[in-house]
């Protein structure tokens, strides 16, 4: 559910990769959600009860927003049912990434190349993932005694988001910046770079996804890997493992990985070019 960005394109590249290889048909509801996401809960139903009606084998239920557990209320488990949440509310038949560890992870990279004035460029606040990056870059921050600073002004996950937030920033009060997308990390370093203020020259910068693109940004762009490829073949097999055998696989995630490239650099080195 949710307007395509890279991450939902991929994971659904993934479950129709897999489902192609099990000689599988898959059928596709999207919800395209706005920003606030009012009443998605009723559109959410009406093509799960859509897709019971027409007696599919099995429903693969992605959702970037809070609430599944109340939506799922009341679910006769009678059609196998696999949930991708960043936040799941069962241990059993749900998958998603690390959001939380991407947030830390990247900010302790930061961190560790000597920046201690970090800014958060967050993502829309109604949507798990971008909570859960904020979160985990909040406690990166304190668990080092150092103070959280978030922009929070986007209303998706988009490279206008990121240059709105670069816009409004001031570059005097930070030396780096963890954005909580490579869409949003683009749109900001083009703004500050407008503004005269270039990566890794005058701060550096982290990403989350590792788009394709990101690598060939100016400068090409340090981000946390998420293989939400991997995510959306795991998510078939989980869901065909349980058509076949009545067996609810364990909780999968996919976990973050940091790709170093050329949008960070050590302080000192940066204040010293």
């Amino acid at each position: 559910m949710g307007a395509f960005n890279y991450g939902s394109a991929s994971v659904l590249t993934g479950l129709g990769f897999a489902a192609r290889e099990a000689d599988v048909t898959l059928t596709i509801a999207q919800l395209d959600l706005d920003f606030e996401a009012k009443n998605w809960e009723v559109e959410a139903r009406r093509a799960l009860s859509h897709f019971k009606s027409v007696q599919v084998d099995g429903i693969v239920l992605s959702t970037p927003l809070p609430g599944l557990e109340k939506l799922l209320t009341g679910w006769d488990q009678s059609t196998p049912l696999i949930t991708v949440s960043e936040l799941p509310f069962a241990d059993e038949g749900s998958a998603g990434t690390h959001s939380h560890a991407a947030g830390w992870d990247a900010t302790h990279h930061l961190i560790e190349l000597g920046h201690r004035e970090i800014l958060h460029v967050a993502g829309p606040s109604t949507r798990n993932e971008a909570f859960e990056r904020e979160r985990g870059y909040r406690d990166a921050m304190q668990s080092v005694g150092l103070t959280p600073r978030v922009l929070d002004v986007a209303k998706d996950w988009s490279s206008v988001s990121g240059y709105r937030a670069g816009e409004l920033a001031d570059p005097t009060t930070f030396t780096a910046v963890f954005a909580s997308n490579d869409e949003i990390a683009l749109g900001f370093m083009s703004a500050l770079e407008r503004r005269g203020n270039r990566a890794p020259r005058d701060f550096s910068i982290v990403g989350v996804d590792d788009m394709p693109a990101a690598a060939y940004f100016s400068p090409p762009l340090t981000t946390m890997r998420l293989d939400f490829r991997a995510l959306g073949i795991a998510t078939f097999k989980m869901l065909h493992h349980q058509i076949l055998t009545g067996e609810r696989a364990p909780h999968y995630v996919v976990e973050p990985v940091l790709v170093i490239r050329d949008s960070t650099s050590r302080i000192t080195q940066r204040r010293e070019a």
